[in-house]
């Protein structure tokens, strides 16, 4: 069925519209308690997705290529160049701990779903869900390279993607709500926070300490900076190699604009900070989550629901194996959220996911989704050869 807007500068205008109404919303004295149970993230994730759903926006459009190569470094650019670097590395071992316990339930998890629904599924299934074992520890590349090297056929992929693509984009909006209500996780699960905390206290600190007017001046060269850089990262992640199947250019570009923002961190340009760089860097991953909300096309359920329920099966498992060692550890949603999404989203998500709880936190969910990509391959053959198994191949 074609969507009844098609024209890219309409849908854009749309996306706006949306934004603009959340935020006045959350402004209105009456209405704006609502969102006190929403999160505006959510609003902006899943107004798009009924609309898509519904038939009005479309599930693919030009349009959302543009945003989501170009917005993505934008806004790491600009969440990054005022980043408290220590700070950020004190978080390290708890979120190398959830990401790996979110690997392992992508790795359980596959089997066990394959188990409970293989009677209703056809026989090879357990090929295109090896395939999908590797788009959901490692990303695209890991896909093409499970799918080609347990031989699944173009009728299971093709089913698999919707699999993805549903079961994925609707976890990626379940976790952006549950970004705006951590408190409460947080306090149920007794999570140690402070690390996070003092990572949110610095930057707000420093933020009040530079904060100032925006000039005229200060804008143009804070998106100026923004596209330069981000034109530079897409220049250069064209010349550098790929390293095997887990780095290629749109990897190396993520890379290298946070890398481009990290290194202003330790230069005046950070002081950018108080004249507005981070509300623009929202500006740029509002547009990106309606973006992905507009293509997360719900009527998939309907097309291969055995396989859906499957894959919502399978996400469980990994769900509750990353609350088990949250509890053990004593870890905040943040890293449970960010952990998931590095697995199942990658780089193109996890930083979106991390920024949903702050902005200044977006470059740990680059570097867990790195970590993704080194274990997807291994991970990704390991639950292949597992679903085999299940499957009595």
């Amino acid at each position: 069925m074609d969507a009844t807007i098609q024209n890219p500068m309409a849908i854009l205008s749309i996306f706006f519209l949306i934004i603009i109404s959340i935020f006045q919303l959350n402004a209105h004295p009456r209405f704006g308690r609502l969102l006190k149970y929403i999160p505006p993230i959510a609003f902006a994730y899943f107004v798009p997705t009924a609309l898509t759903t519904m038939g009005i926006l479309p599930d693919q459009n030009e349009l959302y290529g543009w945003i989501k190569t170009f917005m993505l470094p934008v806004a790491l650019f600009l969440f990054t160049i005022a980043l408290d670097l220590k700070a950020i590395m004190r978080l390290g071992f708890k979120a190398v701990v959830m990401m790996v316990a979110g690997t392992a339930g992508i790795v359980i998890g596959g089997p066990i779903a394959l188990l409970i629904f293989k009677a209703w599924l056809p026989q090879d299934a357990w090929m295109g869900m090896a395939a999908l074992s590797g788009s959901w520890i490692g990303g695209g590349a890991n896909f093409v390279a499970i799918g080609q090297a347990v031989g699944a056929s173009p009728g299971i992929m093709g089913p698999i993607i919707v699999v993805d693509t549903v079961v994925a984009s609707t976890l990626l909006g379940v976790l952006i709500y549950f970004a705006g209500r951590h408190e409460v996780f947080d306090r149920w699960m007794k999570a140690d926070t402070s690390s996070i905390t003092e990572v949110q206290n610095k930057i707000e600190k420093f933020q009040t300490s530079v904060a100032r007017v925006s000039s005229f001046n200060d804008l143009v060269t804070i998106i100026g900076f923004a596209f330069i850089f981000t034109f530079i990262s897409f220049y250069l992640g064209k010349l550098l190699p790929p390293i095997r199947d887990f780095v290629n250019a749109g990897t190396w570009r993520v890379i290298l604009i946070t890398t481009f923002g990290v290194l202003l961190s330790f230069t005046k340009a950070r002081n950018y900070e108080g004249a507005g760089a981070s509300k623009l860097g929202n500006v740029a991953l509002y547009l990106l989550i309606t973006t992905i909300g507009a293509q997360a096309n719900l009527r998939g359920l309907i097309e291969y629901p055995v396989l859906i329920l499957a894959g919502v099966t399978w996400i469980a498992v990994h769900i509750v194996i990353l609350l088990i060692v949250a509890r053990l550890i004593r870890a905040p949603l943040f890293f449970l959220a960010v952990g998931s999404q590095a697995n199942v989203g990658g780089a193109a998500s996890a930083p979106v996911v991390a920024a949903a709880f702050h902005p200044a936190l977006a470059p740990v969910g680059i570097l867990l989704a790195i970590l993704g990509y080194v274990l997807g391959t291994y991970a990704g053959l390991i639950t292949a050869y597992l679903l085999r198994m299940v499957a009595g191949g």
